[in-house]
């Protein structure tokens, strides 16, 4: 990680207003010092000033100002060298080079009658031939000196995305964005080139831009928000050739997501080639010629009734297109007890018992122990996922086109898969989540509503949470939570009709019967209820009851809301995408995954795993662990 502190020094170009002037200010700020390069010299002297003033007192003694000002044309080859000269010559090397110089074109192409020497080919010349000749002088400094070293370069979402308003500004921000993108091999030498791609700000430049594009848009981008995002790139080691898209409707996100990267990526894939280094291919995974599952034998609520283990045999050798996984970890669901009653099965009681024994659980991960005859591109000892029938096991067998692969089999990739994709799905394609709204979510502190919780946040959002318990509250909290209702402690109709009178504008609820009253009756107007379950139904002696919600009809119609099902399966051909966007912002440390800490190890702790979730207890994701000779000697994820 490089640390902002004292001592080392930044290059800023553009550095005499708007983002540039933040940026340098910012710097300072963390005692760096920074030569400010711009083409106005009445106004770079001004903020090299300013930083010096702000600095007099950490920086007293020093030999060498706290900050430069260079006059410079950015798009002068000549200039450029001559003020890179200048920062290495007082400061003696150099840390950190931000290229912000950038303008919009003089004249709109589309009115453009000239050779555009003085209007879009200045403006490339500006914006893209600049920032390339700058980093390329900043990466000659770094290496020369063999020191690390960061360079940011000013993009735009503009970048990323068309500007109908101005397609040579968008066509050299989009050069500059994959420019940046295609520098990542200097990591290697442990120089990290970066993109900034905001959406508008409010400078000179942003302040043209027309007042109702900046309403759609969700507003102007706090500057601070950038500023963020900038010591993001410089500090986190991790980001090279890195895009930061940074919105008011998403927050900040990085571009490409890893579903856009997979389009691009040749056959050799880049997930595969992050599998294989991270857990080492093996042939070593030892086939019996038995093994041990959790089926269904009878129709109930209550799992350990309807459910037994039985010794099956392991036929060899495997299926033509199918493949043998060895199972690691299996995560438990509140809709466990709808399976084992026959509640997702079509057809009467009766059609349903003949159709028994089914095979239990709905999700593992493990290791791929053999394939059949036509499996391409799946190893032996490959780590993957799977979310079909039968996971409480030690092996299963599936076709391998149901096969999802991941980084490693461990308990947190679990948790991603039926509770973390239906988070993840469901708010984009049911609740149609956009940023600026208040997001209430049931049942926050389970395996699911932790994901819904952070998912919310991440995209710019008021995040309101119900949960029970002290334990649960404070996991909440750590997870970024703006209000938490522990209903053990307050009432939650109560605090939803004082601190939100207006309503909230998305509901995930996973409780169902009176909690689902309560959350629809604070629905807001053009308000969305996305329903994931109904834990609070799934139990008891008249099992899966239906409800009658009298007036549902005419409340929806008085405030044009919406209640939307979810249904994970209907989904399918989104988990790949969702669950590999999901790793990345774990990998990244931008979202937290709980695991409930109580141990349950072996298939015949599933039925005590499955109560236990149902009493209330659980905080995180309720995992049993089939195989603890695996999970001791494997590091996480």
């Amino acid at each position: 990680m490089m640390e902002l502190k004292s001592g080392l020094s930044a290059f800023v170009t553009g550095g005499a207003s708007g983002i540039g002037k933040a940026l340098c200010i910012a710097l300072a700020q963390k005692g760096i010092y920074v030569t400010v390069v711009d083409f106005s010299e009445e106004r770079g002297k001004e903020v090299a000033a300013l930083l010096q003033k702000q600095n007099i007192k950490s920086q007293s003694g020093l030999k060498v100002p706290s900050a430069i000002f260079v006059k410079c044309d950015a798009s002068n080859k000549g200039e450029v060298a001559a003020a890179f000269e200048k920062h290495v010559e007082v400061y003696g090397g150099l840390d950190i080079c931000i290229n912000c110089a950038g303008i919009a074109t003089s004249v709109p192409f589309f009115k453009d009658q000239t050779d555009g020497s003085r209007s879009w080919r200045h403006a490339i010349n500006v914006n893209l031939v600049a920032v390339i000749d700058c980093t390329h002088r900043a990466i000659k400094i770094m290496e020369s000196a063999n020191k690390p070293g960061v360079i940011i370069n000013l993009s735009s979402s503009a970048g990323l995305y068309p500007m109908i308003s101005d397609p040579i500004y968008s066509a050299s921000k989009g050069g500059v964005a994959m420019f940046t993108r295609s520098l990542t091999p200097y990591k290697r030498k442990g120089i990290r080139v970066n993109a900034l791609c905001p959406e508008f700000i409010r400078t000179d430049m942003g302040e043209k831009i027309p007042p109702r594009l900046i309403d759609i848009m969700g507003g102007y981008i706090p500057m601070d928000t950038l500023i963020q995002g900038a010591f993001e790139l410089i500090t986190d080691e991790s980001k090279a050739g890195a895009c930061l898209w940074i919105t008011n409707r998403r927050g900040l996100e990085y571009w490409p997501t890893p579903a856009e990267e997979a389009k691009y990526l040749l056959p050799s894939s880049k997930m595969r080639k992050r599998i294989s280094s991270t857990v080492p291919i093996t042939t070593a995974v030892q086939i019996p010629r038995s093994f041990e599952k959790v089926i269904v034998h009878t129709l109930s609520h209550d799992f350990r009734s309807a459910t037994s283990i039985i010794r099956a045999p392991l036929k060899l050798p495997i299926e033509s297109g199918h493949v043998l996984l060895k199972i690691i970890y299996a995560g438990v669901n509140a809709s466990d007890v709808n399976f084992s009653s026959g509640s997702y099965f079509s057809g009467s009681k009766e059609e349903i018992r003949s159709r028994l024994p089914f095979n239990a659980g709905f999700e593992g991960v493990g290791l791929i122990a053999a394939v059949g005859d036509g499996v391409k591109n799946l190893k032996v000892g490959t780590p993957a996922a799977i979310m079909t029938f039968g996971a409480y096991a030690e092996f299963v067998m599936v076709p391998s086109k149901h096969i999802l692969p991941v980084a490693r089999p461990d308990p947190e990739v679990v948790a991603m898969l039926t509770s973390g994709l239906t988070a993840s799905i469901s708010l984009e394609k049911a609740a149609q989540m956009e940023s600026g709204k208040t997001v209430l979510v049931t049942a926050a502190a389970g395996g699911t509503g932790q994901f819904a919780v952070q998912l919310a946040k991440l995209a710019g959002n008021k995040v309101v949470a119900t949960c029970g318990g002290k334990d649960k509250a404070m996991l909440l909290r750590d997870l970024g939570v703006d209000r938490v209702i522990d209903y053990k402690q307050e009432t939650i109709k109560n605090v939803l009709k004082k601190e939100f009178p207006k309503g909230v504008d998305i509901v995930y609820e996973s409780v169902g019967g009176d909690m689902f009253d309560l959350c629809f009756n604070a629905l807001a107007v053009y308000g969305r209820m996305v329903v994931i379950g109904m834990i609070s139904q799934y139990q008891g002696d008249d099992g899966w009851k239906p409800r009658n919600y009298t007036g549902l009809c005419e409340k929806l119609l008085a405030k044009s809301q919406t209640v939307a099902g979810f249904f994970l399966p209907q989904y399918a051909h989104l988990w790949q995408q969702h669950l590999d966007n999901l790793v990345h912002l774990f990998s990244v440390g931008k979202l937290k995954v709980a695991v409930e800490p109580k141990s349950f190890v072996g298939v015949q702790s599933v039925a005590d795993a499955v109560e236990y979730l149902h009493s209330g207890k659980s905080v995180g994701k309720v995992v049993v662990c089939i195989d603890p000779s695996f999970s001791q000697q494997s590091a996480k994820l």
